[in-house]
């Protein structure tokens, strides 16, 4: 059981048993250290979702080869509509399920999206609720930062 606090900065990333809408990898945050992990929960009825789709896709092309990992945690109870968004929305990066909202729990998401961007040594650093073009530009330089920054 977790606690009743939303996970904050400072804190270790959780281990959330996720599966993968391929069937193939399953997406496992610890196994993933070392490198930089931008976590983002979703849900197929979530207009700024939508929004952000784009904006992760355009750092995972830009920043894979240094290191980053994003992680899009779907929290839809039935796969298909998880599937059908991705289809108007394709993923050029990691989509992990949480059907039983596990991982979303053990996260205690408070809104959609909800992101969190998480060091190389394993620390949740930031935490965004919610998604708005405005602030893509801070996403990235907090990206940016957690790159340039040695484990």
């Amino acid at each position: 059981m977790t606690d009743a606090l939303a996970i904050e900065a400072g804190r270790a990333v959780p281990a959330c048993n996720l599966a993968s809408p391929a069937r193939s990898e399953k997406p496992d945050f610890q196994a993933l250290r070392g490198q930089v992990i931008y976590v983002d929960f979703w849900a197929s009825w979530c207009g700024p979702c939508a929004k952000s789709f784009p904006f992760m896709n355009r750092l995972h092309a830009d920043l894979l080869d240094k290191g980053l990992q994003i992680v899009a945690v779907n929290v839809d109870e039935n796969p298909a509509e998880a599937e059908a968004f991705l289809r108007s929305q394709p993923a050029a990066f990691k989509v992990a399920l949480d059907t039983n909202s596990e991982c979303a729990q053990l996260f205690d998401v408070q809104a959609m999206p909800s992101s969190y961007l998480i060091d190389r040594n394993g620390v949740v650093r930031y935490v965004h609720l919610g998604f708005r073009e405005s602030e893509a530009n801070t996403l990235q330089e907090q990206v940016n930062q957690l790159l340039n920054e040695n484990p």
